[in-house]
């Protein structure tokens, strides 16, 4: 900077010459700048020459102006003056126009400037002050959060003056302990801290109660004091004269409580506070914020919960979406498909009963407005037939797998749920075409064996809609079809311990498909899924129509299977479908309108509906047994236990051989031939180890002991009989103990004889005779 201080005035620029300022009109300006920053060049290349600034730093130090006494400040107010002499008239605008150009304070005119470029010599720690700052904020809330600990004997108190008379100072005082108990459970929400603290269990458990049980009720008097005419109706908190000084205190009693409900994990806890928070949705009404957020825990609750916890849910769902059903219902109903969705991933006979739950409580709240249930139906009905495309058209497994789901087939089910509990509706009528579109696409995506039990949900599934709404869906081709593709004459290539729930699997395996358990399943499912989709037409006009493929196919296996417990069930329907249609021609021969006669035709279908025909009451018969089996199914349980079989737990011959022969050396002397014979049945009247066992069975059972203790002993002293004589008779005794012997075994074990048993029983005398009809008359 200091060669330009050399050159003429002529020489600047104009952008050094606005920069240069006033500088040229003080004698020596340039020279005097161009003489400090010499000596101070000079000084630099002595010892302080490390310290020297360079590029940009060096060049901001050198552009300093001279004279340090003015600032640029002063300097502008200087102009600013000759201005008001030069050109008075653009003064006099300034004044007028921008009057704070003018008016500014001349007083920081180089000390900014300095302060900017030389620091202070001492430098002042303000983070230190901000934390005393903050020490000190602290203290200040741990003295009010510390204030006062919560005892029995205060909640007592409290709950005494609130029955005399509950005062908004009161209230307050109640509010603040219960958040500070609240508080403790999941630690503070944020906010205000409450001057109170709860430290003990018995406390917690106190005061909780207390806030559910009474104070509400007690609020509820105070600012409703009068019963509204209309019970019905409900009536918010919000239009008493006293909610504005109980306001604040009611929506953080509000918040206390969601945060409450989210921590909980004991059912009958969870049960009492959902109660209590059914009884104060009028105060969640009136807090758009609170509401919100008791909404979504409650779904929570609704879709993961215990049973009983899942239906107090529900009732809370219910009562807010049916007083505010345009604020709520919508995102709510969208919720509640995503929850359901979710929780079904997975189906087993415990899951199932919480599914059906889920399914038929959204289908109440989807039934609260047609017009909303409209959109959200069609948009996730929507949503089914894109991924049943995609798997259409890519052909993937991937793309399979999204459809041949638990989570797809189970909201399958329950739209045709909806649209039969819905109807008749105008407004949701056009969704049942392109829903039983897609079940049919998702039963002939993979027509195979495998996947049988899908086919049989999706046909139940198109049953209810068919037979709910009225409509006519031809679901019987696809039952009729798998008498087509399965051989019910080829033998099982494995057995199966146990029968197959066709209720909760999709799939079957390869192994599932060669046991017997599979055929046999799959003949209970057919005769099922025949039965309950024929009933529903059993009243139809055009019956016999109906139902003449299906007699076609069940004559034509009847012919060709040759096992006869498949046999006996299509049988028995075979015959009820043609005495059903027998007696529907003989009903319809005697009309007199014509086939164009529509309204003719419904009431003559709806009078013999009332009046019931054979099938009808057939199935209501089969129906009540169906149910009680399915029920033990569910529940674990085997069909025939109620009749009370005996089971007595038996070890294995080869297993008790050795030690039945310890046991009883003392009181046999059998050959080894005639205890291979005789193990099968020797140890259930003379084995201790038995005699355990059958008490137990008996006991079990409900049989008398004494009778069979009474058994075993009456042949342990005949065996002791006959040891005696044969020791004293050496001739007569072989064949006496023989015969008593032979005795002995056929009244222990009238059932399970060896050969050489029988051939002594047909050889036996007289004597022999008389004792086998004293034993069978005991």
């Amino acid at each position: 900077m200091a060669a330009p201080g050399r050159r003429k005035l002529e020489e600047l620029s104009l952008d050094e010459f606005l920069a240069a300022g006033s500088d040229s009109e003080h004698d020596g300006g340039w020279e005097d700048e161009e003489d400090e920053e010499e000596e101070g060049g000079r000084a630099l290349n002595g010892t302080a020459r490390q310290r020297r600034p360079s590029g940009k730093a060096a060049q901001g130090l050198q552009a300093r102006p001279g004279s340090r006494k003015k600032g640029k400040a002063s300097e502008h107010k200087d102009q600013l003056s000759r201005l008001k002499d030069r050109d008075p008239e653009f003064y006099k605008f300034l004044q007028e126009n921008d009057r704070k150009l003018l008016d500014f304070d001349a007083s920081d005119s180089s000390e900014e400037e300095e302060a900017l470029h030389r620091p202070p010599d001492t430098l002042e720690e303000a983070s230190d002050e901000d934390e005393d700052e903050d020490e000190e904020q602290e203290k200040v809330k741990r003295k009010k959060v510390s204030l006062i600990h919560v005892s029995l004997k205060m909640v007592e108190e409290w709950k005494k003056a609130a029955q005399r008379n509950l005062t908004p100072k009161l209230f307050h005082e109640i509010t603040q302990a219960y958040k500070a108990a609240v508080a403790t459970t999941k630690g503070d929400s944020g906010g205000d801290p409450s001057k109170f603290q709860v430290t003990d269990t018995a406390v917690f458990n106190a005061l909780v109660s207390f806030c559910i049980r009474d104070l509400f009720h007690l609020l509820h008097k105070l600012l409703l004091p009068k019963a509204p005419k209309n019970k019905l109706k409900m009536v918010l908190p919000s239009t008493s004269p006293l909610w504005g000084k109980l306001r604040l205190d009611v929506k953080v009693y509000l918040g206390c409580t969601i945060q409450l409900l989210s921590c909980l994990t004991e059912a009958s806890v969870g049960a009492a506070v959902l109660q209590h928070v059914n009884s104060t949705v009028p105060y969640y009404l009136s807090f758009p914020k609170q509401c919100r957020a008791l909404l979504k825990q409650t779904i929570t609750l609704w879709s993961t919960g215990e049973e009983t916890v899942r239906v107090l849910a529900f009732l809370v769902l219910n009562k807010i979406c049916r007083h505010k059903k345009e604020v709520y219902l919508s995102p709510l109903l969208k919720q509640m498909y995503i929850a359901f969705v979710k929780n079904s991933r997975f189906t087993s006979p415990n899951v199932l009963p919480m599914i059906n739950f889920m399914q038929r409580t959204l289908t109440e709240m989807l039934a609260l407005d047609s017009a909303t249930s409209y959109q959200h139906s069609f948009i996730y009905i929507r949503q089914l037939a894109i991924h049943l495309r995609s798997a259409m058209t890519l052909r993937k497994k991937e793309n399979f797998q999204s459809v041949y789901n638990w989570q797809y087939i189970h909201c399958l089910y329950f739209w045709c749920r909806v649209l039969s509990t819905i109807h008749p509706s105008e407004v949701m009528e056009p969704l049942i075409y392109p829903l039983t579109q897609v079940i049919i696409g998702c039963i002939k995506l993979v027509p195979t064996s495998r996947f049988y039990p899908l086919r049989m949900h999706c046909i139940r599934a198109l049953t209810l809609l068919s037979q709910s709404t009225r409509t006519f869906i031809p679901v019987l081709p696809f039952i009729l079809e798998v008498f087509q593709q399965v051989d019910f004459n080829k033998k099982p290539g494995r057995m199966s311990s146990k029968p197959i729930n066709f209720a909760v699997i999709l799939k079957l395996s390869n192994a599932n498909l060669q046991e017997k358990a599979f055929r046999d399943g799959l003949i209970d499912q057919l005769y099922d899924l025949l039965l309950e989709y024929l009933h529903g037409q059993a009243h139809s006009i055009g019956f016999p129509e109906l139902v003449l493929p299906t007699v076609i196919q069940l004559k034509s296996f009847l012919k060709e299977c040759k096992v006869a417990n498949y046999c006996r069930p299509m049988r028995q329907l075979l015959e009820k479908l043609q005495e059903n249609s027998a007696h529907i021609c003989s009903r319809r021969q005697r009309v007199t309108f014509g086939v164009a006669s529509t309204a003719a035709v419904e009431q003559w279908e709806k009078q013999l509906k009332e009046e019931g025909t054979p099938l009808s009451r057939y199935y209501t018969q089969w129906k009540k047994l169906r149910e009680k089996e399915i029920q033990l199914e569910i529940s674990g349980k085997e069909r025939l236990e109620d009749l009370n079989f005996p089971e007595i737990k038996r070890r294995r011959p080869d297993e008790r051989k050795e030690e039945d022969k310890k046991e009883f050396k003392d009181l046999f002397e059998l050959d080894s031939d005639s205890e291979e014979e005789n193990g099968g049945f020797s140890v259930k009247g003379k084995g201790t180890a038995s005699d355990d066992s059958s008490e137990a069975s008996s006991k079990e059972f409900g049989e008398e002991d004494d009778d069979e203790e009474g058994n075993y002993e009456v042949e342990e002293d005949e065996e002791e009989e006959l040891e005696e004589d044969s020791e004293a008779e050496a001739e007569e005794g072989r064949e006496g103990a023989q015969r008593a012997q032979g005795a002995q075994q056929r009244r222990s074990c009238p059932r399970g004889l060896s050969r050489s048993d029988l051939q002594q029983l047909a050889q036996g005398g007289e004597d022999l005779v008389q004792d086998l009809e004293f034993s069978d008359e005991d």
